[in-house]
């Protein structure tokens, strides 16, 4: 990543790099992520690093492409990672020949900038075994993904083989979005596959504690309650957590060296006024 001379990096797509999980009061949308702790340990690695996160969580692969894609070219960057899609893999009606054509014509445009490409395949997230059938969709997605990555010389973190991710405390409480700890290890991966050094240590936790069957049953019924009714409220009425707000970090921000991105909406509390709409994340 060293002899550049414009240091930008531009962070399109969803949840996933919006960083919903990865919760933080004093920033944009209430939340972290991978993304602004990569961004961190790039302006520490390397002055003049500028930062962009156009993702906005709930959103399918054409309003990424609709809403953020012709911004990230007009901000140049010569750093820019996507993963997008993975909303429209949940959604029954999708289809995935249809979506895996709209994905590659997205992926092209942004590696003609030119720019470093970082793309990232799907977990196979444990959520339910009545979504185990959509496992398929994304078995072809990632295949897609890992034939781009090739053909286009860009950066593959393969998010599927990371076995780190089968520990639940990985997974926030809706056990779609990863935690704080999830958000951490993937930003570990991405330095380290664009060989940005970083002191970012792996958690260690003690072994998980095997629960009793009334403690995982109990379990089962409030994370149906809390997330999963809400959900499929939010369904049927065609609405979903991100139709109100905006990117968190819409123009690239110089990151402090020192302080990160926190330092700098403390001093610029212009960012969170101009998060119209911001609430915490929640199922409801």
């Amino acid at each position: 990543m060293s002899g550049i001379e414009r240091r930008r990096f531009v962070a399109l797509g969803d949840s996933f790099t919006e960083g919903v999980g990865d919760w933080n009061d004093g920033l944009p949308n209430g939340v972290r992520g991978w993304a602004d702790r990569v961004a961190e340990k790039l302006a520490k690695a390397e002055k003049g690093w500028e930062y962009a996160n156009l993702a906005i969580r709930s959103k399918r692969l054409h309003q990424i492409v609709d809403g953020q894609l012709e911004h990230a070219l007009d901000l140049r960057p010569s750093l820019v990672s996507v993963y997008a899609g993975g909303n429209d893999i949940l959604d029954l009606g999708t289809d995935v020949s249809d979506l895996l054509g709209q994905y590659e014509d997205f992926v092209r445009r942004l590696a003609a900038t030119g720019a470093t490409l970082v793309l990232f395949t799907g977990y196979d997230v444990k959520v339910n075994p009545l979504l185990e059938p959509l496992k398929r969709r994304n078995w072809l997605y990632n295949s897609r993904v890992r034939q781009l990555a090739e053909e286009l010389d860009a950066v593959l973190v393969d998010y599927w083989c990371f076995d780190a991710y089968a520990d639940k405390r990985m997974w926030d409480a809706d056990r779609l979005h990863m935690s704080k700890a999830g958000h951490k290890f993937l930003a570990r991966q991405v330095l380290d596959h664009l060989g940005v050094p970083h002191r970012m240590k792996p958690k260690e936790w003690e072994p998980p504690v095997r629960r009793t069957s009334r403690e995982w049953a109990a379990a089962q019924r409030t994370w149906v309650r809390d997330w999963v009714v809400p959900l499929i409220g939010r369904k049927l009425r065609g609405v979903t957590l991100g139709d109100h707000l905006s990117p968190r970090w819409p123009e690239p921000v110089r990151v402090p060296r020192k302080g990160g991105l926190r330092r700098y909406a403390e001093e610029h509390p212009e960012v969170m006024a101009n998060t119209p709409g911001w609430i915490p994340y929640s199922p409801r």
